[in-house]
């Protein structure tokens, strides 16, 4: 069974940065996709960043264009922990962050939720104006 526990939510001024990290244990390999995701209340859960590992030091990523350039995704595959570095916070990045982890068959593209077989409990980000 795999869990994915995340951790460094809190309350931040806009311009503020956050990092959020998520630890996954049971049986999560380095094939696996790692992604983050969140939702606002009354919106749709929406894709944040992701990240496969192409082996070696290679790692692919993607992120969503509204963070493109704000956040940083990375990953320690040892340690089966992956982390969201989050800077220049926006009002509009206020929301729960989900961590996610599926196995990458590439059916699906790392934006979509289909792609994740695990989510963690989520933790709250929000930023003040």
């Amino acid at each position: 069974q795999v869990q994915l526990v995340e951790s460094g939510g809190g309350l931040v001024q806009a311009g503020g940065s956050l990092s959020l990290s998520c630890a996954a244990s049971g049986h999560i390999f380095s094939n696996y996709i790692m992604g983050w995701f969140r939702q606002a209340p009354g919106k749709e859960r929406e894709f944040v960043a992701s990240i496969t590992w192409g082996g070696g030091t290679t790692f692919y990523r993607n992120y969503h264009n509204s963070v493109q350039g704000r956040f940083v995704i990375s990953r320690d595959n040892p340690t089966n922990t992956v982390d969201l570095q989050m800077n220049s916070l926006k009002p509009e990045d206020t929301a729960v962050y989900y961590c996610a982890a599926g196995l990458d068959d590439g059916r699906w593209s790392s934006q979509s939720v289909s792609a994740y077989n695990y989510w963690g409990q989520g933790t709250q980000v929000t930023v003040s104006s």
